[in-house]
């Protein structure tokens, strides 16, 4: 019976199958096997034993329902995969195990699938970027609305307001491969880090194993790995997951009826808003991955405590951990799908994005003209307040701005009625807009080579 929504609903099944049940067995007996290689690389174990181990270090040899089935006696779940990998190598099982302790085989199995997550999860935002990078692009241009604390400002384009979430995701990508060395690390020094169990070459030992499976090295541990490396990891997820939030958030924003400038794609042949509202065309998708996003946040704060062990250790992390890193992993990769295919579909309304400018009847090119009026010579605390002026008295008689201007003594003597013109055209106000959306996109561009 399915229970989790993670089960049936939310998820790449290639992504969920690393957290999985079946994923975790798979590492594990990945882990079990390079241990007794590393044996065999210092001469304590011979290559027909390895060889022995490595044939059923799978989990078709060794299946999880042998393993579950010693465990409900055992009540260990490393012990009984060491007994079911025992059980299956016969004169050769003598070696499983020799030196480990069991969360020498759990941390780096969990560094395993911390390692794989982290290819899947860079090749998700580098698809994310990819579609931002064009969307950026595209929208160059494109005139609209700047807005702050909800109120109309100055005119931005859209491009620029991309570009804004792109370099955002530039820079999450750069955090990933920085962080990355240090999140996927196992350890192998036993059961308080001493590495007493497995004699003076302890340390070469713990290199052989690691290095061999493609994880970091750690210099010093306790019987775990340091929690900190997980606090990076799920920081990240949440931190990633927020910056696309802001994307949705944003997309849903300008898809409310009264704004009306962009929003998400819509299968009119098919897809349905509402069951009673027929009209509606809901931004379903960046509604449910901004819901994702929340949750994965929130298991920052049990990953934060995860990291306060007793001592060398206790078990108080082991089942909280089962769900934040699984959990947060596989909905932040779902969350990143989600932007990814809402920036890939959305459409943007360049004539809409005109028509609710004009609405403001040039209200939002009054900094212009405040400048300009600096340049004539005119203090600026009293140019803004000309403008001040103007502005209320456009909003109080809902007329265009440039018609105060034009008969506002100071105004009309700087201006001539065209300079007037020409800076109420909203072409005329986006700045340097267009140089920072070139930039962005080549940069993105060059980090996802």
């Amino acid at each position: 019976m399915a229970f989790c929504p993670l089960d049936y609903r939310y998820g790449s099944q290639e992504f969920k199958h690393i957290w999985s049940e079946l994923g975790r067995h798979e590492r594990q007996l990945e882990v079990e096997r390079a241990l007794i290689w590393a044996h065999m690389q210092l001469g304590r174990v011979s290559k027909e034993d390895y060889e022995a181990v490595a044939a059923i270090s799978n989990p078709t040899s060794v299946t999880k329902e042998r393993v579950s089935e010693i465990e409900a006696e055992t009540r260990h779940d490393i012990m009984a995969l060491t007994k079911a990998m025992a059980e299956a190598a016969g004169d050769a099982g003598w070696c499983i195990h020799l030196g480990a302790t069991s969360n020498d085989i759990v941390d780096t199995a969990v560094g395993l699938q911390l390692r794989d997550s982290m290819v899947m999860l860079r090749s998700r935002i580098c698809g994310l970027i990819s579609i931002c990078a064009e969307v950026a692009e595209r929208e160059r241009d494109t005139v609209m609305l700047g807005r702050t604390h909800g109120q109309a400002a100055v005119p931005i384009t859209f491009g620029l307001k991309a570009a804004v979430w792109l370099d955002e995701l530039r820079r999450q990508l750069i955090r990933l491969d920085e962080r990355s060395p240090r999140i996927a690390v196992g350890k192998f020094l036993g059961a308080v880090g001493t590495g007493a169990a497995q004699g003076v070459h302890a340390r070469k030992l713990q290199e052989l194993i690691l290095t061999h499976l493609g994880l970091g090295v750690p210099l010093a541990t306790t019987q775990v790995v340091g929690r900190d490396r997980y606090v990076e990891y799920v920081s990240w997820l949440a931190n990633v997951a927020t910056t696309c939030e802001k994307i949705l958030q944003e997309v849903r924003n300008l898809q409310r009826s009264e704004i009306a400038e962009a929003g998400e794609g819509f299968d009119v042949e098919k897809q349905v808003g509402s069951s009673t509202m027929a009209h509606k065309k809901n931004p379903i998708k960046s509604e449910n991955a901004s819901g994702l996003a929340r949750i994965v946040r929130s298991m920052i704060i049990p990953t934060y405590e995860n990291a306060l062990l007793w001592h060398e250790r206790d078990l108080a992390n082991s089942s909280s951990e089962r769900f934040t890193l699984s959990h947060a992993s596989a909905l932040c990769d779902d969350v990143m799908a989600k932007t990814t295919d809402v920036l890939k579909n959305m459409w943007v309304d360049a004539e809409r994005c005109m028509e609710n400018i004009k609405s403001q009847r040039g209200l939002v090119m009054a900094e212009k003209v405040m400048i300009e009026l600096v340049e004539h010579g005119i203090p600026r605390d009293e140019a803004h307040e000309i403008l001040r002026a103007a502005s209320f008295e456009a909003v109080d008689k809902k007329i265009e701005l440039i018609d105060i201007c034009s008969r506002t003594p100071a105004i009309a003597a700087a201006f001539s009625a065209e300079e007037l013109e020409e800076m109420f055209d909203p072409m005329n106000h986006i700045g340097v807009s267009g140089e920072i959306v070139d930039e962005c996109v080549q940069l993105a561009r060059e980090a996802i080579k």
